[in-house]
């Protein structure tokens, strides 16, 4: 069955209008008609199964046949922090990824060793919306704007907070520090790795030092590992 992303859309909604965006996707792509059955995905757990009342190019309309809300709710909250790469595929990459695994929220940090000090956050959230739909996501990820890495640190979190580093020091694996179904943020520096500057101070933040295994990890490559591990041990 097609679906479709409908962000505005809202629990007790009888009918819909697609966006001109979709409304063109539906019927002059897809070439759905009249009476066909879609389903749509708000982002905030609404699973809705609908049929097309008015098949028109610019402006479809929908009726809400049944609605499904919390759909695939995980049991805990993930945030990783990354500093985008220079390649700006390999975070796009990252993103699509994570987003098919499970993650609720992604900031991009400027740190000081970063190669890339802007991104265009629009085309980066398009990826994810394209990932959430393909992986029939219910939740859609929060995608932040880049933020210099000192003004995270600052900002207050509800959970438990790591940073993945590769500078000699005691770490800890996930595995041994996280209480389960709860909520995490977890930072993951640039090509070069964070500063011993920015990890202590990351560390008199109450950030935890941990390790992602043996091997010397790209960037997207260690925030899909800690985007896997921390779901794998939910489950």
């Amino acid at each position: 069955m097609h679906l479709f992303y409908t962000p505005d859309l809202i629990s007790g909604q009888s009918h819909y209008q697609l966006n001109e965006e979709e409304s063109k996707h539906c019927i002059r792509v897809l070439r759905l008609e009249k009476n066909s059955e879609v389903q749509l995905i708000n982002g905030k757990g609404g699973l809705y199964t609908a049929v097309i009342a008015d098949p028109h190019p610019k402006r479809t309309l929908l009726t809400i046949t049944s609605a499904i809300q919390e759909y695939h709710k995980r049991n805990h909250y993930l945030h990783i922090a990354v500093a985008p790469t220079k390649n700006i595929e390999r975070i796009e990459w990252f993103l699509e990824k994570a987003t098919e695994i499970g993650i609720d929220e992604i900031s991009l940090i400027i740190c000081q060793r970063s190669e890339r000090k802007e991104t265009k956050v629009e085309r980066l959230d398009k990826i994810i919306t394209a990932a959430v739909k393909q992986s029939l996501k219910a939740y859609h990820p929060i995608l932040n704007e880049a933020i210099a890495l000192p003004k995270l640190l600052a900002k207050p979190f509800d959970g438990q907070k790591f940073i993945a580093h590769c500078e000699p020091g005691e770490k800890i694996d996930l595995k041994s520090a996280i209480q389960p179904h709860g909520k995490y943020l977890i930072l993951i520096g640039p090509e070069g790795d964070f500063t011993p500057h920015e990890i202590d101070e990351a560390l008199k933040s109450d950030f935890k030092p941990i390790t992602l295994g043996d091997s010397r990890l790209r960037t997207e490559t260690a925030a899909l590992e800690a985007c896997f591990e921390i779901n794998f041990l939910n489950r």
